[in-house]
């Protein structure tokens, strides 16, 4: 996943093959990973030694630092790490990310935010040409938190203990020139099966056909195991060439080891390794904390330099 597909991927670096919807969420029919293209954005490194990466404040809990191969950073087009040692370009990864920050992360604050409509079909979304990020993942993954959190209201999206509750494409305003864009979550086994196809269909049919969709933010527990319905889903998104941010959603939960508990760097890792095999190029990632605000500025910058592409090109 790279800038330089921006907008709708002009250069493609996933291997293609079919997916389906299911009536409950996005379904892998050929679950062997496809055979990666020959290209690849990081020929040009020289080594692919691990940086040490900062990580947030709220994962002090005697963690040691995260590292990452060169060849898993996220490394947005027209930005130079080559003259960088370790220490230098650590600096320049986004906290808890892999995610190198480019020249276009700018105008990264939310100084206003507007509940503007909410849609069953992409064709009655804004027509305003204005550049949106989209929020999805599994019912209860937080989404309407992380939401809130962004734009640093309580309420701007409705939470709910009852998962399942966000059925439209609802469409928010910030700063009167982009959107955010919450979207059903799925897996929610409760809801019923002529619903949970509804929402399936209009959300494939926004994520293939909305142009001005910049990227998706794919929400994961990071406090559990990798679950299927989550490898599915993003598995979809690279098959069908969408551009993906993976969100690891929970970061501040911390399970006792003696119970069996992974700490949610191990869990995001685990998730990486599974869905790899769909990707040229390691999508870009971040940790997160609604409780704690972890990563909120993270995820700002990092939707300031996609947006801020994407408007150029």
């Amino acid at each position: 996943m790279i800038l330089a597909q921006l907008p709708r991927l002009h250069l493609s670096i996933f291997a293609k093959s079919h997916f389906s919807l299911a009536s409950s969420h996005f379904n892998l029919i050929n679950p062997n990973p496809p055979v990666k293209l020959a290209k690849t954005l990081f020929s040009s490194l020289a080594t692919v030694e691990p940086v040490p990466l900062p990580v947030s404040d709220s994962s002090h809990l005697e963690d040691a630092p995260m590292e990452i191969p060169l060849d898993k950073l996220f490394i947005p087009p027209e930005t130079d790490i080559s003259g960088d040692d370790p220490s230098r370009l650590a600096a320049r990864i986004l906290k808890g990310s892999n995610i190198v920050l480019s020249k276009y992360a700018r105008d990264a604050q939310v100084v206003q935010a507007d509940y503007v409509k909410s849609s069953v079909r992409t064709e009655d979304c804004p027509a305003d040409g204005l550049p949106e990020f989209a929020l999805v993942g599994r019912s209860n993954v937080g989404k309407s938190s992380l939401l809130n959190s962004l734009v640093k209201r309580k309420r701007l999206a409705l939470t709910s203990k009852k998962p399942g509750k966000t059925q439209c494409i609802n469409h928010f305003r910030i700063n009167d020139n982009w959107y955010l864009v919450d979207l059903p979550g799925y897996g929610y086994a409760s809801a019923p099966h002529e619903l949970k196809k509804d929402w399936n269909k209009f959300t494939k049919d926004y994520f293939l056909n909305r142009s001005t969709l910049v990227s998706v933010f794919l929400l994961v527990d990071a406090s559990l195991p990798a679950k299927q319905i989550d490898l599915d889903y993003a598995s979809w998104l690279g098959q069908n060439q969408v551009p993906m941010t993976m969100v690891f959603t929970k970061c501040d939960k911390r399970k006792k080891k003696k119970n069996g508990g992974k700490r949610p760097e191990e869990n995001i890792k685990e998730f990486q390794d599974l869905i790899q095999g769909f990707f040229e190029t390691t999508p870009p990632w971040i940790m997160t904390s609604s409780v704690t605000n972890q990563g909120r500025d993270e995820i700002l910058l990092h939707m300031a330099q996609l947006r801020n592409y994407w408007l150029k090109h």
